[in-house]
């Protein structure tokens, strides 16, 4: 009915929270010079851009779904379970799968976070090594 409201909420928040990172970082970078090293890291920001890319898309894909199913309608109040008086229905599944969804895509998120700082630190030992042998 509206689980896609959750993830898209979370999208919400995430993107103004990338914004604010992101102009941080370009900050920082004009009042610091980068080492080599740093091409190798990802920054925070970008990180937060996955994660906001995976749930605005799962959003979008959801609420195409419920759309398709006349779940959602172009016509006030959009949800046809607030409509039919199915509001407790409604955020119950919100609850529920809306939330686990949400953590899901998160935790996903933060899976792929922990490989890139892996592999971002094989990389940073790997031109060290580099380094040492030239």
């Amino acid at each position: 009915m509206a689980c896609f409201l959750v993830p898209a909420s979370e999208a919400v928040v995430t993107t103004v929270i990338e914004k604010i990172a992101r102009s941080r970082e370009n900050e920082k970078k004009d009042l610091t010079v980068t080492a080599e090293t740093d091409n190798l890291k990802v920054s925070f920001s970008e990180k937060l851009g996955w994660l906001n890319r995976m749930l605005w898309g799962g959003s979008a894909l959801l609420a195409f779904e419920h759309l398709w199913h006349g779940e959602v309608v172009p016509t006030f109040p959009f949800l046809t379970a607030v409509s039919d008086g199915e509001t407790s229905e409604m955020l119950h599944e919100m609850g529920t799968a809306g939330v686990g969804m949400a953590l899901l895509v998160t935790a996903v998120w933060g899976c792929m976070v922990a490989v890139s700082v892996i592999i971002g630190k094989r990389g940073v030992h790997a031109s060290d090594d580099i380094r040492k042998e030239v």
